[in-house]
């Protein structure tokens, strides 16, 4: 069978028909060439042979600068991971040690939680403007402004006098926590916007467990910072702990030494207006996020911890103790949830289906928790219970969603659509926070926690609106063998 070569291509002669295919031995080459011939056949005569050369391949260095980029992207992964890991448990010791506190100086669980009321407003803003700012500037310089700004909290709260008036000690720890707010979420949004630029956009990355393992050992670290605040607390005192969290922060602004510059910084210049200008994807995201932590703050943050102290006459360390265990083991689920969908489902990265069986099956569990207590069911194994597996749904749902907020951005917008995302996510939890004071104060846990199946009621019908992310950015799995 012959090759027909029209005009214009391999020959002497337009419309020739080849009767031969002969691979030839290669060219000489040059004495210091490096170029590399894989594939080279030279031209012969015409009807005795073709001859194709392969030149200015160099596939080794390919392979090379493939896994320099690799070890490069693990690197930055383990510096920007070992950074949030640090601010994290600082985060979680930090809270208790005001909770405990304030605790044992007199204040009512409803002033302590006013104490965090600013820590979640400016969370709110921060997310909001934090990701614009970071597309600007570079999430290197809000992630390390991040820890600055919590190193500048710990040091302000330990020059509190405890011989202030109430109102002004209130009113400076309220501050003090707006700075922890504004730390804490720039580094949230700086660190998952990163996890999504170091990770390659192509099928065979592993976003989804990478994203899992960063948020589910955040979230099981801020439990162990749970512990170390009251540890600390007991040995050193309320100023020696928050100068010692102050000192090893500091440390960690070392690790920005080792970090590209320019990272998520946007390539061309975002008009502030465009901030509000998201996706249909991301804003229905941003929407469920918003009533699915509204609907865990709503009992957890003050109906939970009063309910155990009042009612059931916990001691305070044995409510601190419960809930550190309880955000450990989330963060542990969360940690497993890639592994655990892939081992019970399909096998594929989530998609929009997969957000919403999560969020359907908790809608049942604060409603079943709230008719157990009406019935007068023994409130100790009902809370412990209910609480372990709302635990295990949520983090599940919470998983699935910090997946697909990426899953449906672009790289150079991710600081944009993380930012506005968890702007949602603290919305939710401000709202979460002051409604569970509220709604305790008037309609006790058994409110509370009917207002959290609600929550969770619209976050489901908001997900039943949710497309599957497009093929080209669905790059979240990657089996254990790969």
């Amino acid at each position: 069978m012959g090759l027909f070569l029209p005009h214009g291509g391999i020959g002497e002669k337009s419309g020739v028909v080849l009767k031969t295919l002969t691979p030839q031995p290669p060219l000489p080459q040059e004495r210091g060439s490096e170029e590399r011939l894989f594939l080279s056949c030279s031209p012969r005569p015409l009807g005795e042979g073709l001859g194709v050369r392969a030149n200015h391949l160099n596939f080794e260095k390919l392979i090379m600068n493939s896994s320099t980029a690799s070890k490069a992207n693990f690197k930055n992964y383990v510096l920007v991971t070992l950074t949030y890991w640090g601010f994290t448990i600082t985060d979680g010791a930090l809270r208790l040690l005001v909770l405990l506190y304030f605790n044992n100086i007199g204040y009512t669980p409803i002033q302590i939680a006013s104490l965090f009321l600013f820590y979640e407003v400016f969370g709110v803003v921060t997310n909001f403007l934090g990701g614009w700012i970071g597309s600007q500037l570079g999430l290197k310089v809000t992630l390390y402004t991040g820890i600055g700004l919590q190193i500048f909290s710990l040091v302000m709260l330990s020059f509190l006098n405890p011989e202030w008036a109430q109102w002004l000690a209130v009113l400076y720890v309220m501050i003090a926590q707006a700075f922890s707010g504004v730390a804490k979420d720039l580094t949230k949004m700086s660190t998952k916007s990163a996890i999504r630029l170091v990770v390659p956009q192509d099928a065979q990355s592993a976003l989804f467990k990478w994203v899992a393992i960063l948020t589910g050992s955040k979230n099981a670290l801020k439990g162990v910072g749970f512990f170390i605040g009251s540890a600390l607390l007991g040995l050193v005192g309320f100023i020696n702990s928050l100068w010692i969290m102050a000192g090893c922060l500091f440390l960690l602004l070392f690790t920005g030494l080792f970090l590209p510059k320019g990272m998520g910084k946007i390539k061309a210049k975002v008009k502030f207006k465009q901030l509000f200008s998201k996706s249909p994807e991301i804003n229905l995201l941003s929407a469920a996020r918003f009533f699915l932590f509204g609907s865990r703050d709503v009992w957890f943050v003050v109906g939970l911890p009063v309910f155990l102290r009042s009612v059931l006459g916990w001691s305070f360390s044995q409510v601190g103790g419960f809930l550190a265990c309880w955000v450990i083991g989330y963060g542990l689920i969360q940690s497993l949830a890639p592994t655990l969908i892939k081992r019970f489902g399909s096998g594929q990265p989530p998609r929009s289906q997969t957000v919403r069986f999560w969020t359907n099956s908790l809608v049942a569990v604060p409603a079943i928790i709230a008719i157990s207590l009406q019935l007068n069911l023994p409130a100790n194994i009902v809370i412990i219970g209910g609480l372990l597996i709302f635990g295990v749904v949520f983090a599940f749902n919470s998983s699935v969603h910090s997946y697909l907020v990426l899953a449906f951005t672009d790289d150079d917008k991710v600081a944009l659509n993380v930012g506005f995302y968890y702007m949602a996510n603290s919305g939710g939890r401000l709202a979460g926070t002051v409604l569970s004071g509220l709604i305790y104060e008037f309609y006790g846990l058994i409110g509370c926690l009917w207002v959290s199946a609600i929550m969770v009621l619209a976050a489901a019908v908001i997900t039943r609106k949710l497309p599957d992310p497009e093929p080209s950015k669905a790059i979240a799995w990657k089996s254990d063998g790969e």
